[in-house]
């Protein structure tokens, strides 16, 4: 709450607040403040100090004023001189997605609290002592200096590669070391795919509900979203066979096991079929597999039906292992293996040689598959926990609890909860971070390892009831 007592005014200190949550991103370009009435009862002020302090968002350039709908974030204004980018024709570009907000939560945490809205681990879980160990192991080594001193290998070390291979092989999936290009992260696995099969104003499917990340991401390389409805089974198929037919789509990028944020797997019979549509349409599938090491061992992936022949593969450990080794990789179909090295070659020459030989040390020892077993053994029990939780405080959850995510009805404009909620140092997702454009609605994702908290659900639900 506001304090009092304090040297600023009350009228500073709202507009402070406001305004450094906009400067990170917490409150996105397009998102509604709250009325003056709604914030002067939230705040415990008067309406003429939240006029006054949003007026000082006004002159500061944060907010504006739309008559008789109150008060928005601004769209960034590009700086005075600066050349406006080349507009790619007719792209229809999604709305204001808060896609950076999550991300830079991680940065500029709400409070030391749990945070549910997260999409990582907590940090004491991912603590081991094998992770040191490898790093010690590889620094030790007399060719450490040698090549630390160059370049390393195009496609990412050779060690690395091989591991990678023997473990995809694990997963029924195809992929040889010459097929396998290291990446920074499987965020950057994902560019490079785009970079080097798209062109600003191709059609591309995406998953709705997905990843806000990707959408932006796409957005911003100046592709056309067509978002696909994703059921519990896959795709919404009939969706899908009509972009094809009237968009000629050039991929479909999707997260088939552990889907975020719903936590879906992809069946069988949806696989096949969306795989017929590829090969009858000659467009490519981006299978992203971030959530692997916490899947079941049986999940269905595109990639092990289709034999890596129109799917690519992409995966990463900044789930599961170290967020800042930034260590992910693509596993391509053999024609397209040097068109994406070319891109990946263009974009970073080269990927960390030191951290990924420790990543390979980790796998081939086995301590990265038993770190997962511990991983998923203590998710589980997190899980039931938290669903308990969560359905005592009155949200329904719209698909089956698996994974990290769960995906839940509120019954309220999580929008509105989620800047109550951010006073109270809690740092949520609401549910129009998940759609291609923003969507305001009462579902939200929480993570299941940081909703344990009965403190927060407490306050939850004193929250919810005054929207």
């Amino acid at each position: 709450m506001l304090l009092k007592a304090s040297s600023q005014s009350l009228t500073d200190q709202l507009a402070e607040r406001f305004g450094e949550r906009i400067r990170n991103r917490l409150l996105a370009p397009g998102a509604r403040l709250p009325s003056v009435r709604q914030c002067a009862g939230q705040q415990g002020v008067s309406p003429s100090t939240v006029v006054a302090a949003y007026d000082q968002l006004l002159a500061q350039g944060l907010v504006e004023a739309r008559k008789n709908r109150g008060f928005f974030v601004r769209e960034a204004a590009p700086q005075e001189g600066a050349a406006e980018p080349p507009r790619a024709p007719a792209v229809r570009r999604p709305g204001p997605v808060n896609a950076t907000s999550l991300i830079r939560g991680m940065f500029h945490r709400a409070s030391n609290k749990p945070q549910p809205g997260m999409g990582v681990l907590p940090t004491e879980w991912l603590e081991s002592t094998f992770l040191p160990a490898a790093v010690r192991k590889v620094t030790g080594t007399t060719m450490l200096h040698a090549f630390s001193l160059q370049y390393g290998e195009p496609l990412g070390d050779g060690g690395l590669r091989r591991a990678l291979s023997n473990k995809l092989a694990g997963l029924h999936v195809p992929a040889p070391p010459e097929h396998i290009i290291t990446t920074v992260g499987a965020t950057h696995a994902l560019d490079i795919v785009s970079r080097t099969l798209l062109r600003p104003g191709d059609p591309v499917m995406v998953e709705e509900p997905g990843w806000a990340v990707e959408f932006a991401r796409l957005s911003a390389l100046g592709m056309r979203l067509l978002p696909v409805p994703r059921r519990a089974d896959g795709p919404d198929l009939q969706v899908m066979a009509r972009y094809c037919e009237v968009h000629k789509p050039k991929l479909y990028v999707s997260v088939s096991v552990l889907h975020n944020p719903t936590s879906y797997c992809l069946s069988p019979g949806s696989a096949h079929r969306v795989l017929q549509l590829a090969n009858q349409h000659g467009f490519h599938i981006v299978e992203d597999d971030t959530y692997s090491h916490i899947a079941p061992a049986h999940a269905t992936r595109l990639a092990a039906l289709d034999g890596l022949q129109r799917t690519i593969y992409v995966g990463g450990f900044a789930k599961i292992l170290a967020p800042n080794w930034r260590i992910g990789f693509i596993a391509a179909p053999q024609a397209l293996v040097e068109p994406l090295l070319d891109t990946k070659l263009l974009t970073t020459l080269t990927t960390p040689a030191l951290l990924e030989k420790a990543l390979a040390v980790c796998i081939e020892q086995g301590q990265l598959r038993r770190h997962s077993e511990r991983i998923r053994t203590r998710l589980d029990l997190a899980r039931s926990r938290s669903v308990k939780l969560a359905l005592h405080a009155g949200c329904r959850f719209v698909a089956e609890p698996a994974g990290l995510f769960g995906w839940v009805d509120t019954g309220v404009d999580t929008d509105a909860l989620s800047q109550r909620m951010l006073d109270e140092g809690y740092l949520l997702a609401p549910g129009a971070l998940f759609h291609a454009e923003r969507k305001p609605g009462t579902l939200m994702r929480i993570n299941f390892a940081t909703t344990q908290d009965a403190a927060f659900w407490k306050k939850y639900g004193e929250l919810a009831k005054k929207i």
